[in-house]
């Protein structure tokens, strides 16, 4: 996407996706200025002290600015949106388990810090939003899923909010991402340092979706130049069997299965059969189209902007991390490792 008069905010900044999305920005494009909104001062000192390394031209010209602020407060939202063009809503309250103890605070986060985001934006005169999803949103089964399911309703409803702006909201949605911070890998990674005889595994049975960091900014960045608004767009990305993540790890590594948390599923599901009606098929993503119609003229979907053609699914369809015919392979996992290492 063309960012050279374009202003960009993201929220939740400082993790893992932030990090490399400001950082894909900075190195890649003309973008006058990019400021990081999050909570946490000491990981956006760290991430300055890495940028002043890495960048220091952009630092010194004040490319990248950071905001201390939370979702949940509008008021200081609303400071940090003025000028802004862009927005990606990268802020969530994540863990699973966290979630099941701690119902009030995720839905305090999550769904009202994601209206608090799209009240800004209108306020602010934003040309386009694009929201992270998981892949637990579909089908949710604990309450992590449940906050984000209904963060993404609100963003595909804000459509019909913002009145004669040109403002967008649209959705991305896709699983685990290798390396993040506390994903399987790393985590593996330092139960190797410690010489454990035995690692844990939920489920031998277990299936995850694999996509890099790099990737995953790649294809928020794109759903900017296609996104008409209301879509939830959906990365086709290939699946991983927890016991061949392992052995890439180690081979002949022992394990035991200790049993799946609270709020865990076997395998993610990112297009659900129940929306296979609707969901629209591309070379390089699927698309789900909302399930309301907008006051706005009647969008078609199936033709993406750049003029390719998308068919819908046959009824019955479900993207799951299961059935998906793409699986890497144990040396294809390694090399992902040794990229990462």
């Amino acid at each position: 996407m063309e960012l050279k008069n374009k202003s960009i905010l993201i929220t939740g900044g400082t993790g893992s996706f932030g990090q490399k999305f400001v950082k894909t920005i900075l190195d890649n494009s003309e973008c006058p200025r990019i400021v990081v909104y999050s909570r946490d001062e000491l990981k956006q000192y760290q991430m300055l002290e890495d940028l002043k390394k890495s960048n220091p031209k952009d630092v010194k010209n004040n490319r990248i600015r950071f905001f201390i602020g939370d979702v949940r407060d509008e008021e200081r939202l609303d400071m940090a949106m003025k000028g802004i063009n862009l927005v990606v809503h990268a802020a969530a309250l994540k863990q699973v388990p966290a979630a099941e103890y701690n119902p009030m605070e995720c839905i305090k986060t999550n769904v009202l810090g994601a209206q608090n985001i799209i009240n800004s934006c209108i306020n602010n005169n934003v040309e386009k939003v694009v929201a992270l999803s998981t892949d637990k949103a579909a089908n949710p089964i604990n309450l992590y899923g449940a906050t984000k399911l209904a963060s993404d309703k609100l963003f595909i409803a804000a459509n019909n909010l913002s009145g004669n702006n040109e403002l967008k909201f649209s959705v991305v949605r896709y699983g685990n991402v290798f390396g993040s911070r506390g994903s399987v890998v790393p985590y593996f990674l330092d139960l190797k340092e410690q010489n454990i005889e035995k690692y844990p595994i939920t489920d031998k049975r277990m299936t995850r979706f694999w996509i890099t960091l790099q990737e995953g900014v790649n294809f928020v960045l794109n759903t900017f130049d296609r996104m008409q608004g209301g879509e939830i767009f959906v990365p086709k990305i290939p699946s991983v069997k927890i016991l061949d993540v392992l052995e890439a790890i180690e081979n002949k590594a022992e394990y035991e299965e200790v049993g799946i948390r609270p709020g865990e599923k076997l395998h993610e599901v990112m297009c659900p059969s129940d929306e296979s009606h609707k969901i629209v098929e591309f070379k390089n993503y699927y698309l789900i189209p909302p399930s309301i119609q907008f006051f706005a003229d009647e969008m078609n979907y199936k033709k993406a902007v750049d003029g390719e053609n998308g068919e819908v699914v046959e009824d019955g369809f479900e993207y799951d991390s299961l059935t998906n015919p793409s699986y890497l392979t144990v040396n294809e996992i390694q090399e992902y490792i040794e990229s990462y290492l």
